[in-house]
């Protein structure tokens, strides 16, 4: 009979601690290994590109690998979604460790070229106070429509209209591979895309 008490109580003891596991997981206190923006399909890698930014530098593609690299799309005359989208990428690479931000890229591709003048551009960037943080990469017509056909975006451009256009938020491990999206909303929030960049730099 002692054997079997000891069994039992062995047994709830750790069923609470499970699920007091469970418990501080879901409030933030414990281990959360899982990408809380939405999977994509497996295998997808960042695609081939190199553009100029906002401040007279060129990226490339190639270039940033070994970095964990967050893509969106905006357009800096839209009043919906791409204020918003800015505001959560700033406000996420702030909530960062030091050790890791450096490990981090953030890039704006734009969706509207003709309109995202570099004086618009550095208002944008300047009024959502991510000046130097979000590089936003504007190229003349011809050189971004093979950019957002290869990342399957509709842009502004095409639609008509500023605020009418793709908008995720994707996220590419070191390694290139696609591993998380997120969308304003519905599971973008500074805290959800600053786990996510997070769980994409440490992972191997």
């Amino acid at each position: 009979m002692a054997h079997r008490h000891v069994a039992v109580t062995a047994a709830v003891v750790l069923a609470i601690g499970g699920a007091v596991a469970g418990v501080l997981a879901a409030q933030g206190g414990g281990p959360d290994r899982a990408f809380r923006g939405s999977p994509p399909p497996a295998g997808i890698r960042l695609p081939a590109f190199a553009l100029p930014d906002d401040s007279g530098g060129r990226v490339s593609s190639a270039r940033l690998q070994g970095k964990v690299v967050l893509v969106t799309f905006l357009d800096t005359q839209c009043r919906e979604a791409c204020p918003l989208i800015a505001g959560h990428v700033g406000r996420a690479l702030s909530l960062l460790p030091d050790d890791l931000r450096g490990d981090v890229v953030a890039l704006a591709i734009s969706t509207d070229p003709a309109e995202d003048t570099p004086e618009a551009v550095d208002e944008f960037l300047r009024r959502h106070r991510v000046r130097g943080r979000l590089r936003y990469l504007v190229a003349p017509e011809s050189e971004m429509r093979a950019v957002w056909s290869a990342f399957a975006v509709l842009p502004s451009l095409d639609t008509g209209d500023d605020d009418t256009h793709s908008a995720p938020v994707r996220i590419y491990d070191r390694r290139g591979e696609w591993v998380s999206t997120q969308h304003a909303g519905a599971d973008l929030t500074p805290e959800n895309l600053a786990h996510d960049l997070r769980l994409a730099v440490e992972s191997e």
